[in-house]
C-alpha cells in the first residue's frame, strides 16, 4: 500500500475541468468544480484535500492500486490509466505544436475552410498582369515596339523621358565633368511644326540631334568639348513598322573623345491620327561604342503595338540608300 496514491481530490481524467474523489483504491462518483471545499465523508475518516500531483496543464499521475486490491478495482484503475495516457499524449502534442513566436499559437486552431481549385503561380501572375516581353521596348504613345538587342537595356536614371533604351552603364565624359553613355535611342512625336514630309523632317532634325548629343547638352554642358566637324554617311527612304519613312545619318567628330554617329528617322505612326514619329540614334564611335549595324537592326525590328508580324507592309521593299 506504500505506493498507493492517498485519497483526495484530483483532476478528473475524463473531464479535465472538474475534480474527482480518489478513495485510495479507485475513482468514486463524487465530482466538484475546482476551488470548492466539498469533500465526501468516508466511513472512518475525512481526508484533507490533496494538492495536484502535476503542474497545471499536465495530466495528473494515475493512482495505481496495490496488488492486494480487488479485481474490480484493478480493472477500473487500468481503464483510468489508459484514458489518462491518451489525454497526456494529446496534451503533449498540443504543447509541442505551439509556436513561441506567435501569440495566437496558444489557442486551439480553428477549422480551415476548404480551398478552391489550386492555381499555379504562373496562372496567377498571368491573370493579374500579363508579363512584358523582355526582348521588346514598348512605346505606347507612338504606337510602336522596338527590339531590345543584346548590349542594350531599358533606360535607368535618365532625365530625358523620350529615351527608350540605352547601353548599360555610364562613363566619365571626356570633356566637361559628367557621365556619358555609349549609346541611346529616343522616340518622340513631332509636334514642333506642320511639316508632313518625312525627308524634310529628318534633314531638319539631324543637326539638332547632333548638337544635343555631342556639342552642348540641355544643361549647357559640353561633355565632348564641342563638335569640330561632321559628314553625311547616308540618307534615304526606309520601311518602318509597315510605313515609309526617311533617315539621315551623320558621322560627328568632337574636340574630346572619339565622336560618334547620329541618325534621325521620321515615319508616320500607325495609331491615332498617324502623327509623324521621330526616332533618334546616338552611338559613340570607336571600340567602346555599340555596333553601327545596330541602327539598322533596331529599325528593321520596329513594329506597331500589338502587331509583331508586321515586318514592312507599305514600303517594305525600301531600304537605306547606300
Amino acid at each position: 500500500m506504500s505506493m498507493t496514491t492517498p485519497p483526495g481530490w484530483y483532476r478528473d481524467p475524463s473531464a479535465p475541468h472538474t475534480e474527482r474523489w480518489w478513495d485510495g483504491t479507485a475513482w468514486t462518483e463524487h465530482r466538484r468544480t475546482p476551488g470548492t471545499q466539498q469533500q465526501p465523508q468516508q466511513p472512518h475518516q475525512q481526508y484533507q484535500q490533496q494538492p495536484y500531483p502535476q503542474p497545471y496543464g499536465v495530466a495528473p499521475t494515475v493512482p495505481v492500486p496495490s496488488a492486494g486490491g480487488s479485481g474490480r478495482a484493478k480493472a477500473v484503475a487500468l481503464t483510468t490509466a489508459a484514458a489518462v495516457l491518451v489525454a497526456a499524449i494529446v496534451t503533449g502534442a498540443v504543447v509541442l505544436g505551439k509556436d513561441d513566436g506567435d501569440p495566437g499559437a496558444a489557442t486551439a486552431p480553428t477549422a480551415s475552410v476548404p480551398a478552391g481549385p489550386r492555381t499555379s503561380p504562373s496562372e496567377s501572375a498571368e491573370s493579374a498582369e500579363p508579363s512584358a516581353d523582355p526582348g521588346l521596348v514598348v512605346d505606347e504613345l507612338n504606337g510602336i515596339t522596338l527590339p531590345l538587342l543584346d548590349g542594350w537595356a531599358r533606360p535607368k536614371n535618365v532625365s530625358d523621358t523620350d529615351v527608350v533604351m540605352t547601353t548599360p552603364g555610364t562613363y566619365d565624359c571626356p570633356g566637361d565633368d559628367g557621365l556619358c553613355r555609349h549609346g541611346t535611342v529616343t522616340s518622340r512625336t513631332v509636334t514642333a511644326n506642320d511639316e508632313k514630309s518625312t525627308a524634310a523632317l529628318a534633314r531638319d532634325d539631324i543637326s539638332d540631334a547632333a548638337d544635343l548629343a555631342y556639342d552642348r547638352n540641355r544643361i549647357d554642358e559640353r561633355p565632348f568639348g564641342g563638335i569640330t566637324s561632321h559628314r553625311l554617311v547616308e540618307q534615304g527612304q526606309v520601311a518602318v513598322a509597315g510605313r515609309t519613312g526617311y533617315f539621315v545619318r551623320w558621322r560627328v567628330r568632337t574636340e574630346a573623345g572619339p565622336g560618334g554617329y547620329v541618325q534621325s528617322m521620321a515615319f508616320p505612326s500607325s495609331v491615332g491620327s498617324e502623327s509623324l514619329v521621330m526616332v533618334r540614334y546616338v552611338f559613340d564611335a570607336g571600340a567602346e561604342g555599340p555596333p553601327l549595324a545596330d541602327m539598322d537592326r533596331i529599325t528593321k525590328g520596329i513594329r506597331p503595338v500589338g502587331d509583331q508580324d508586321t515586318g514592312g507592309g507599305v514600303g517594305s521593299d525600301i531600304g537605306p540608300s547606300r
